[in-house]
């Protein structure tokens, strides 16, 4: 059984409802119809029933609709936006209206009220438009000071990582984390790949540096956030800086960075800042053809999960899956 069978099995095994806002992209439409068939998850497509279920010759009897124009409950999903965001001028007349014209919003206090357990959308939104509201209403989870996005990287034909089976952190979200923000997201990132691995996560903090070989400000904000993470999370295996050889191939981990538990056995790979992050994983995705699947979320109180716009109806299966696994914690 690959890795992605699995989460979706997982997800079988208790299944939660996730909110599909973009009903108007095909791609979305035809996700849909394949996690019902899958039994993935139960879904709530937001839109008109009518023009949804034009979109395709599959079933999706099996869906819930909710229709912005129509749907009885508008008024306290509004009155519950409005008392979030009162204090920054939001009127309950104008609640009203950003549920009926943006689903996205509308999606967000779906999982903010419990009707569903997350939401997966970015298809034809870009990522702050689909964030935006999941910070306003549901806001960071407790314990949490950073929202951090990773990629779970599935590589064939690979004895690295566990399995061929990693997290590239942050390739999202954060430009240019400071070394707290580095440390959190670190953190963030272990507990992800344990929760949706089921494996000990193994920590390395990326650098062009392998423990001191270069000298630049870049390496030591990465020196310090791993000695805020290490003081932190003191029970994580988690190690740094290192380059990626030196963090995922046993040999030259050894050479580079002796007794060292992490060197050479990383499958959580915590990137510099969004270049580096973003750079790796298109780059493992198109030359290793690896699987790549995100970005994910994480440090949000409910999961909401943001895609790729270039992606394809299985990618926005893969994600519904694994949101719901989240949802599961």
């Amino acid at each position: 059984m690959g890795f992605l069978d699995g989460i979706k099995e997982r997800a079988k095994a208790n299944k939660k409802t996730i909110v599909l806002p973009e009903t108007f992209d095909q791609r979305t439409v035809d996700a849909a119809v394949k996690a019902l068939e899958q039994g993935i998850a139960n879904l709530i497509l937001i839109g008109n029933k009518d023009e949804i279920t034009a979109k395709t010759s599959g079933d999706l009897s099996a869906a819930t609709f909710i229709d912005p124009a129509s749907y009885d409950g508008i008024g306290e999903l509004a009155n519950t936006f409005y008392e979030l965001r009162k204090s920054k001028g939001v009127t309950l007349e104008a609640a009203t209206e950003i549920l009926k014209k943006d689903p996205l919003y509308l999606g967000v206090l779906l999982v903010k009220t419990g009707a569903a357990d997350g939401m997966v959308a970015g298809a034809a939104n870009a990522t702050a438009d689909v964030l935006r509201p999941s910070l306003q209403i549901l806001k960071t989870a407790p314990g949490t000071k950073l929202v951090s996005a990773f990629f779970l990287m599935i590589v064939p034909n690979t004895e690295y990582g566990a399995d061929g089976v990693f997290v590239f952190a942050d390739s999202g979200l954060n430009q240019n984390p400071n070394s707290e923000e580095l440390a959190a997201i670190a953190i963030s990132s272990a507990k992800s790949f344990e929760q949706l691995v089921g494996k000990e996560p193994v920590v390395a903090m990326l650098s062009h540096s392998t423990k001191g070989s270069a000298k630049h400000a870049d390496v030591d904000k990465v020196v310090e956030a791993t000695r805020i993470a290490k003081e932190l999370a003191p029970e994580l295996k988690l190690d740094g800086e290192f380059q990626l050889d030196a963090a995922i191939v046993p040999s030259i981990g050894a050479k580079k960075a002796p007794g060292s538990s992490v060197a050479g056995n990383a499958n959580v790979l915590i990137f510099p800042d969004l270049d580096a992050g973003n750079i790796g994983y298109k780059l493992t995705e198109r030359l290793a053809k690896a699987e790549a699947y995100g970005p994910v979320t994480q440090g949000i109180a409910k999961p909401v999960n943001d895609l790729s716009r270039g992606c394809s109806a299985d990618d926005i299966v893969g994600v519904i899956a694994i949101t719901a696994v989240q949802a599961n914690k």
